[in-house]
């Protein structure tokens, strides 16, 4: 009888230990890399007295790593940075009383994000399938600058830059290819940053790789 008490009581330990062992077996940590496209309002635009005007295309980088505190729930850093260059040309009196020439110059623009915030995924070692979600909020920078070839006469662009509020609300979908790589088939999300003085609706679409 004490055997079988024994026994039975090594296997319901076992037991306990196997299922602790099974809801533990999750990746800690995550690292991604990626393209991110994006669309905000900042480009150059041909009228001159309008410095920036209408929504531009944006392409670049998404880089973010996870730190997960359990099977489900992680704390994240993202950042981003995404760029755009457009050539813009305008007519301008190079001299007094001279007739007006085309200027053209090369307007470039970066727009970045530096976030943080938390992931909601199912981080078990073997699931296959993985959706996503993440709540971020952080710093957003965007600085504009213009190539050109500037004479005394002509008042040339500077080159700005803004800072402000920015957040990324959003998910996606991650595919296991093995143990350590997933791949990222999709991200997107809505990203507001308040730049001088009001929130411009800014979206990022990302794919990438996922190291764990």
């Amino acid at each position: 009888m004490k055997k079988f008490i024994l026994a039975l009581t090594l296997t319901l330990v076992s037991s306990i230990c196997a299922l602790a062992q099974a809801d533990d077996e999750y990746k800690k940590a995550e690292f991604f890399i990626g393209y991110s496209f994006g669309q905000a309002d900042a480009h150059f635009s041909n009228n001159p007295n309008i410095y920036r005007a209408g929504r531009s295309d944006l392409s670049g980088f998404n880089a973010s790593g996870v730190y997960n505190l359990s099977r489900y729930f992680g704390i994240k850093g993202d950042v981003s940075g995404t760029y755009n260059k457009k050539q813009v040309s305008f007519p301008a009196i190079v001299l007094p009383g001279s007739p007006a020439t085309t200027l053209t110059f090369d307007g470039k623009t970066s727009l970045y994000n530096f976030l943080g915030g938390v992931q909601i995924k199912d981080n078990a070692a073997k699931t296959r399938v993985k959706p996503f979600a993440h709540a971020l909020v952080g710093l957003g920078m965007r600085k504009s600058s213009a190539d050109i070839g500037c004479v005394t006469t002509i008042i040339c662009p500077g080159a700005p830059s803004e800072k402000g509020l920015a957040m990324a609300f959003g998910g996606g979908l991650d595919i296991r290819v093995n143990r350590r790589i997933d791949i990222r088939a999709v991200q997107i999300d809505y990203n507001p940053i308040r730049l001088s003085g009001q929130f411009e609706n800014s979206f990022r679409l990302g794919i990438g790789i996922v190291f764990k």
